[in-house]
């Protein structure tokens, strides 16, 4: 154990943190983190995180760093009202502009946590780190 965070070698992260520390950023929400906190060891387990202040003993890690290029962007509530305007099959309406919304957002949490990075550069570390996805 030390209070290095460069001995960090690897990252376990749950994929509900992950995913709920996605989905708090992309809504604008407070900055969303993956935290880690000292003493650190080879292997450590990164936790859902809102900032409130920065602080340099404990390692941050941005969640949208373990995903690839690849990942689907975050529905937003525009984006899905667009897109239910642009179907032609559809009228368009408050309700079913709600739920075309809320299956879009379940369709991303499903598969978001497919596009997850093996390896990692973290900065205060600053060395790539394995990813480890807990859960489904």
């Amino acid at each position: 154990m030390s209070p290095d965070p460069s001995v960090v070698r690897s990252l376990a992260v749950s994929a509900e943190d992950l995913t709920a520390a996605l989905e708090a950023n992309a809504r604008d929400g407070p900055r969303t983190v993956l935290r880690a906190t000292p003493p650190y060891s080879g292997r450590m387990r990164a936790r859902l995180h809102v900032v409130q202040r920065d602080d340099e003993e404990t390692l941050h890690v941005a969640p949208e760093r373990l995903l690839t290029d690849t990942a689907p962007a975050y529905p937003t509530p525009d984006d899905t009202a667009d897109e239910l305007r642009a179907d032609e099959t559809e009228t368009y309406t408050v309700e079913r502009h709600r739920a075309y919304h809320e299956r879009r957002v379940d369709e991303w949490r499903e598969t978001v946590c497919d596009h997850v990075v093996d390896t990692a550069t973290v900065p205060a570390v600053d060395h790539e780190v394995n990813i480890s996805l807990l859960g489904p």
